[in-house]
């Protein structure tokens, strides 16, 4: 049959099942800290056979769960361009940006002991210390918008930055909760971010 032993189409299989499994692994854990190996195997449709081949234990899965999810949210904030358009809107991509990583951020920052050791660019550990900030694209955003009047200047751009994933990482939890409709929290997370960080007209 055509495919049949075909390495590139393998190599492709494996890519899809190693990042449903790092997917799912960030999801379950974002939830339920303590999930088994079999948990996380179920949420990502695979075999606990299957999942053991590709991590055989559970501070391994757990790792490269980390590193993935640091790369998905550098991911995203580099799709949202931030770096172009007005600081108000491109707050607004990011944003949007941060919100379709949410299970991400929960499983990244839910639990103060997973960054340790993991400083990934643009996005602060639990103990408040950002990975070259100097290289931070949305630090870099928010100098913008206070250079441009549009941001509060009197406000520390590391303490904005600060407020923005606590917003986003609230609002996701709060839909994840079923407190808050999923399609509102972009919006809601916007309406606070920026009533709180705009200069008064």
């Amino acid at each position: 049959m055509p495919g049949m032993n075909d390495p590139a189409l393998e190599s492709r299989t494996r890519g899809r099942t190693y990042r449903a499994i790092l997917a799912a692994a960030a999801s379950v854990l974002a939830r339920n800290r303590t999930a088994t190996l079999p948990e996380i195997a179920e949420a990502a449709g695979v075999s606990r056979t299957t999942l053991r081949r590709y991590f055989p234990d559970r501070d391994g899965l757990i790792s490269a769960a980390v590193e993935d999810s640091v790369e998905a949210i550098e991911q995203s904030v580099a799709d949202a361009e931030i770096e172009q358009g007005s600081p108000v809107e491109a707050m607004r991509r990011l944003v949007a940006a941060m919100v379709s990583v949410g299970d991400r951020l929960m499983f990244l920052f839910g639990d103060p002991r997973i960054l340790e050791g993991h400083g990934p660019g643009g996005v602060e550990t639990r103990s408040g210390e950002p990975a070259a900030a100097s290289d931070d694209p949305v630090i870099a955003l928010i100098e913008r918008g206070q250079a441009e009047g549009v941001f509060d200047p009197e406000v520390g751009a590391d303490w904005i930055q600060k407020v923005l994933w606590s917003l986003v990482y609230t609002g996701y939890e709060e839909a994840d909760q079923g407190r808050l409709p999923r399609h509102g929290v972009v919006s809601i997370v916007i309406r606070t971010l920026e009533n709180g960080i705009r200069v008064g007209r």
